[in-house]
């Protein structure tokens, strides 16, 4: 325990109903500690590397051993997800006699969290001891070359949240006033994933991942400008998380499921149900891409 835990220690509750710090920022160190301490009385242990499944991927879980299973309405401060496809639970299990911590479901600005709210699990899985993160999402794919149910490895971003979950006070013991954001994706872990997606046999794209708002799907003029901009593929998370993430140093994986084809001018409807659907076809390739990118970490 570092000296700056211990001398927090004695703010945190007995009973975990309790907010130690209820006039503080949600970011604050702090609350982070009082979730983590909650975690570890429920089972959850550390761990090095942590996921945060998204839409309709929750079944990356089945393939934990010695698996416990928290609910977020147990973690202090936690939303509750609310979005279709995410189960909201914090799982912990071993992957290749590695210890996994995976947040089963994400939040997101439209279900009306903050970014601060929807990012917050990020800062509990590093005081956790999580230094490798891996992030999945389902996307639309904007890239004529895409197909439904492809995998895109998320070589860089562009946010057009309107916002950052870096907005307001900064503790230098979570990360530095300006992070840099040259490299947001780890090229080591990229290149993993690479090799594993070759020798595996994986269909595997890379692309710009842009981050919007939501909940509303594109128009096809909104199409046509992300494209413009240099997005291969759109969707409503992972750019806040991937920013809290590289604030608190880690190091980030992130791969988008193809989930529809965003093309203008041959533009159709499109459901969430028919979105899960095609997630939950590709999850066991996805499966086996971040199993084997796990086991060579």
């Amino acid at each position: 325990m570092t000296k700056l835990e211990e001398n927090l220690k004695e703010r945190l509750p007995q009973n975990r109903g309790d907010d130690p710090c209820p006039k503080e920022e949600l970011h604050s160190l702090s609350h982070v500690l009082h979730s983590k301490e909650v975690l570890e009385g429920l089972g959850i242990k550390n761990a090095s590397i942590g996921i945060i499944l998204g839409t309709g991927l929750g079944n990356v879980c089945e393939s934990f051993q010695d698996k416990i299973t928290v609910d977020y309405e147990d973690c202090p401060y936690f939303p509750q997800s609310t979005a279709i496809g995410h189960n909201g639970k914090v799982v912990q299990g071993k992957l290749h006699n590695k210890e996994i911590i995976a947040m089963d479901g994400r939040f997101h600005t439209y279900e009306g969290y903050s970014l601060k709210e929807v990012t917050y699990p990020v800062r509990v899985l590093k005081a956790l001891g999580v230094e490798t993160l891996i992030l999945s999402n389902a996307a639309g794919g904007m890239n004529p070359r895409f197909s439904l149910g492809d995998l895109m490895l998320i070589e860089d971003h562009i946010n057009l949240m309107g916002d950052s979950p870096l907005v307001g006070g900064n503790d230098e013991c979570l990360g530095p006033r300006f992070p840099d954001m040259s490299e947001p994706y780890d090229k080591g872990l990229l290149k993993v994933s690479r090799e594993v997606a070759l020798e595996g046999k994986i269909q595997l794209q890379e692309g710009v991942y842009v981050g919007v708002k939501g909940p509303q799907l594109e128009t096809r003029a909104e199409y046509r400008f992300l494209r413009s901009i240099g997005a291969d593929a759109v969707g409503m998370s992972t750019v806040p998380e991937a920013i809290v993430a590289k604030h608190a140093g880690m190091r980030i994986l992130a791969v988008s499921t193809i989930t529809d084809l965003c093309f203008p001018d041959t533009l159709e409807p499109i459901n969430i149900e028919r979105i899960i659907e095609t997630a939950k076809k590709a999850e066991p390739l996805l499966t086996r891409l971040i199993t084997g990118v796990i086991q060579r970490i």
